[in-house]
């Protein structure tokens, strides 16, 4: 069924989760949202691969980019998603409903809605969001269509609790591997076993006390943790590879080459790869339009833990938050699930400061 634009932010959050749009498969979604918003005589409708953009172009004196991303992590049973109450609040279950499909539903409402906003906006609905950062749809349409992205503010709809928060951790991934010499197991001795000596790896990950660090009035807090192992042969062979995948967490104080220092400096003596990096982004609240959102919506700013594209905007020297419904502690979760209160909350944050005079 077509999507409906006219009906509730709760029930288009609906609509948009039982459309399964795992990362790498969100075709049939962009084509739902683009044949939708098309419809909307006011807003000139782009098209990059996976990626729908919607603008005004109205001559406003300032341009907000409102962005959402439309891929998920993988489905483990949560879709179709449910009606749920749990103490008595009711909440919708399953598979984006935080991450991010409801803040994705309130601007895809709000964009046809809104036809006469004070200020400029330039709608973004990009794909590949949770998988590495070369198939990133907001970073490939930054690459060809770089005049997309002039703003003088962002707003990213990642889950934040209907708060804003400001900036983002940036995000580092690492592989330290050790190697060793294969030898029947029966003759453990003979070889050298390359999961044991990754033992240390290990010891200072599990022992390392992650930093709090304020930048601008905000407290991020950082973590340095294991999150893959591999190795091993066979059931009666020592191993003679091992590698311990790691991701660090960093403050937006720090560059993406201090991270990759700091990891070097924890596993100094192992030979590490670093595989990834995106740099974190500064709160952004310092420029007057982004103290006057934070007025209009009513919020009490707080930090970005996890990494989100507010980095983009912030790269590219737009100040830029998250403002979403849902609980960021739910993400990915298999019981991730959204309060209605807080899409209806968002909704009218979103309304009141865009069609404020």
């Amino acid at each position: 069924m077509p999507l409906d634009l006219t009906s509730s932010s709760v029930d288009l959050t609906r609509a948009i989760c039982d459309i399964p749009s795992v990362s790498g498969d969100e075709r049939l979604l962009a084509d739902e949202i683009e044949h939708a918003i098309s419809a909307s005589a006011h807003l000139e409708v782009i098209r990059h691969g996976n990626t729908v953009v919607a603008r005004t172009n109205l001559g406003r004196a300032q341009r907000v980019a409102i962005a959402g991303h439309i891929d998920t992590v993988p489905i483990n049973g949560n879709v179709p998603v449910r009606d749920i109450e749990l103490d008595g609040v009711p909440y919708l279950w399953g598979r984006g409903t935080v991450d991010m499909k409801a803040g994705t539903a309130v601007q895809l409402k709000l964009a046809a809605e809104l036809t006469d906003p004070v200020v400029d906006i330039t709608w973004m609905w990009y794909d590949n969001e949770e998988v590495e950062a070369s198939k990133n749809g907001l970073a490939l349409l930054a690459a060809v269509r770089p005049d997309l992205f002039a703003a003088d503010f962002a707003i990213l709809g990642e889950p934040s609790n209907g708060e804003v928060e400001g900036g983002c951790n940036g995000t580092l991934r690492a592989v330290a591997r050790t190697h060793g010499v294969r030898a029947h197991a029966a003759r453990a001795w003979i070889g050298e076993n390359a999961i044991h000596a990754a033992a240390p790896i290990l010891t200072r990950l599990a022992e390392y006390r992650p930093h709090s660090v304020e930048v601008e009035g905000l407290v991020y807090r950082e973590s340095l943790s294991a999150v893959r192992i591999a190795g091993g042969v066979a059931g009666n062979v020592i191993p003679d590879y091992c590698e311990v995948e790691i991701n660090y967490r960093f403050a937006p104080s720090k560059s993406a080459a201090d991270a990759e220092a700091h990891v070097r400096n924890i596993l100094d003596g192992f030979e590490v790869e670093i595989t990834d990096a995106a740099e974190g982004a500064r709160p952004g609240l310092d420029v007057d339009i982004a103290r006057q959102f934070v007025a209009a919506v009513g919020a009490e700013p707080r930090p970005k833990y996890g990494w989100t594209d507010v980095a983009r905007f912030s790269a590219l020297g737009i100040p830029a938050v998250n403002y979403g419904p849902g609980d960021p502690h739910l993400a990915h979760h298999d019981e991730e699930r959204v309060p209605l209160s807080q899409i209806d909350a968002v909704e009218r944050g979103l309304r009141a400061w865009l069609s404020s005079r």
